[in-house]
């Protein structure tokens, strides 16, 4: 069952996942729940523009995944009046790429760009006099008589989201008029996004339960709605689908996520340092090639969450379990000698 039980915490999805999650994202900024000072600053800077007929500042959103980066800029491109063209950093390889979307945008659009930290530097010189001037050079022709031609485009809103800020080049993060990092998400808000999405599923979930998937959801959003996908599942599939505390806390205990929202993969990186590595110090890369991962994803996933509840430390020399790490995970804490742990 572990090898196939998807992960709560995973930012892959596969198709259905994100058609489930894009039908439950607010259209506008009264429906988005948590965010309270990021949501009423942009509010204030979309009024503006909008009273002025001007376009928006171009805004850069960092934080970890599933906070909603990419809700929010489409909540930015609807309270706008405006179309939202959609891509990632990865997937713009070549100047062309991004030469093609920004002469095809119409004025005030919004062009999002996901993982915008991994833009190549050809792409990203494209950017700079688009972000300034409105304006993208291009060459035409090859070898002695290539020429360079620089172009008008539309003026526009660009929209980065990244989840590792200190990897933008600072020549791209200064064009960025608007900076706002979103935050984890408190238990209550995330209740009451549980039930939200309950009922725009028209999933019976009683407060307990609700309360419990939002206690699991790691303060993020798209983990509460995939904890409740699972959870109207199985209660569908094992009982009568109203969704109770009790068949909840069955469900979540099949799945395999605990009361501090740890799935198997999280414990599998506690389990690791301690049994492996002595309970650290060990280095990213060697912990991810002991679990068989990316580094990337132990790093920019998992590793944030676990430093967040205390139970993982990063420290020059590599991580290392904390005293809380070895407590949940049932293990007795190293004496005050050996390991890193009481370095």
């Amino acid at each position: 069952m572990d090898s196939d039980l998807p992960r709560i915490a995973d930012p892959s999805e596969l198709p259905e996942e994100r058609d489930f999650d894009k039908s439950l994202r607010p259209k506008r900024f009264s429906d988005f729940v948590g965010q309270a000072t990021v949501k009423e600053q942009l509010t204030i800077f979309v009024q503006a523009a909008r009273n002025r007929g001007d376009t928006l500042d171009h805004v850069l959103l960092a934080g970890p995944p599933g906070l909603g980066k990419t809700t929010l800029a489409g909540i930015i491109a609807n309270e706008l009046e405006v179309n939202v063209h959609t891509t990632s950093g990865p997937a713009l390889e070549r100047k062309v790429d991004i030469a093609g979307i920004l002469t095809n945008l119409q004025r005030g659009d919004v062009l999002f760009v996901d993982e915008i930290h991994r833009l190549g530097s050809a792409v990203e010189e494209v950017l700079y006099p688009a972000m300034e001037d409105f304006e993208i050079d291009i060459m035409i022709g090859e070898g002695p008589s290539a020429r360079s031609v620089r172009l008008s485009v539309p003026p526009f809103t660009l929209i980065g989201a990244t989840t590792r800020t200190g990897l933008l080049t600072t020549p791209l993060r200064d064009r960025f008029g608007v900076w706002q990092r979103l935050e984890y998400y408190d238990v209550a808000e995330l209740q009451a996004i549980v039930r939200r999405s309950s009922g725009i599923l028209g999933v019976a979930v009683d407060d307990e339960a609700a309360l419990q998937i939002a206690m699991r959801s790691r303060g993020t959003p798209r983990v509460a709605n995939r904890l409740l996908r699972r959870v109207r599942d199985y209660a569908e599939v094992r009982h009568q689908g109203e969704v109770t505390a009790g068949i909840c806390l069955s469900a979540l205990e099949l799945f395999q996520v605990d009361a501090e929202g740890l799935d198997k993969l999280d414990r599998d990186i506690l389990h690791a340092i301690v049994k492996k590595f002595d309970g650290g110090p060990v280095g990213v890369d060697t912990l991810a090639v002991a679990l068989g991962e990316e580094a990337d994803t132990l790093q920019d996933v998992y590793e944030p969450y676990l430093i967040m509840r205390g139970f993982l430390q990063r420290t020059p020399r590599g991580r290392i379990v904390t005293s809380s790490g070895y407590r949940h995970c049932g293990f007795d804490l190293p004496s005050a000698g050996a390991g890193a742990l009481f370095e």
